[in-house]
């Protein structure tokens, strides 16, 4: 009798073990699509922002309409380059084939633990821009990995935003060539920070409309 209660115990302190190992495993898992998804539906929205934008353009066209949808259609393709890194569907959620990697860490040793967070988020390769940007920065850096065009409007040196209110003001550096210009938000848009003409003329490298590397503060 006794040996058998001795089997029952170890039966149950086994199923225990892997019900705790399952539901750490799921909880992980759901960790990090959950950040997937976060990072997946921002870019979905600042898309359908840019998208309406030009929509709007070719529905009350001006003289600067073409280089504004020129500049918007850069921007758009740098968010789908985005998305396609970070694995996201169309409906700006996550891919449906990130959640299994997050099973394999007990195959992987101690080091596996360390894969579904690296599974969930390849945009990896927005974390450079934003890596050599913050040091000698003046204010809040903003946007990290976000590009920066221009909006082909005329005027004072001036910025518009989807993600600041009119009044704010934004410092923009190229980190390609160093400069900088301090601007003020003038109107809303759906970048992060779009400059106007002159704005960008102070920061733009020769034959470029597109700051691939750029870091945005906000300064006041």
């Amino acid at each position: 009798m006794s040996r058998k209660k001795k089997v029952g115990r170890r039966q149950k302190i086994l199923i225990c073990v892997s019900a705790a190992a399952l539901v750490g495993g799921i909880a992980i898992a759901t960790t990090g699509t959950s950040q997937a998804s976060s990072a997946c539906e921002g870019l979905s929205t600042a898309l359908k922002n840019n998208q309406k934008f030009i929509a709007d353009q070719q529905a009350k066209p001006d003289a600067q309409s073409a280089a504004r949808i020129a500049n918007r259609q850069a921007v758009i393709k740098e968010i789908q380059l985005k998305q396609r890194a970070s694995g996201c569907a169309e409906g700006g959620d996550a891919a449906a084939g990130a959640p299994p990697a997050a099973e394999q860490p007990p195959a992987g040793g101690g080091s596996g633990a360390q894969d579904p967070s690296g599974s969930a988020q390849p945009p990896a390769s927005d974390d450079p821009p934003a890596s050599g940007a913050p040091p000698a920065g003046d204010g809040d850096v903003v946007c990290p990995g976000d590009t920066v065009t221009l909006s082909g409007e005329g005027g004072a040196p001036a910025a518009s935003s989807g993600e600041f209110p009119i009044g704010t003001k934004l410092k923009v550096t190229n980190l390609d060539n160093d400069k900088s210009t301090t601007v003020s938000v003038t109107a809303p848009s759906g970048s992060c920070a779009l400059l106007n003409n002159a704005a960008f003329e102070e920061v733009r490298e020769e034959g470029k409309n597109l700051i691939r590397r750029a870091r945005i503060e906000r300064v006041g």
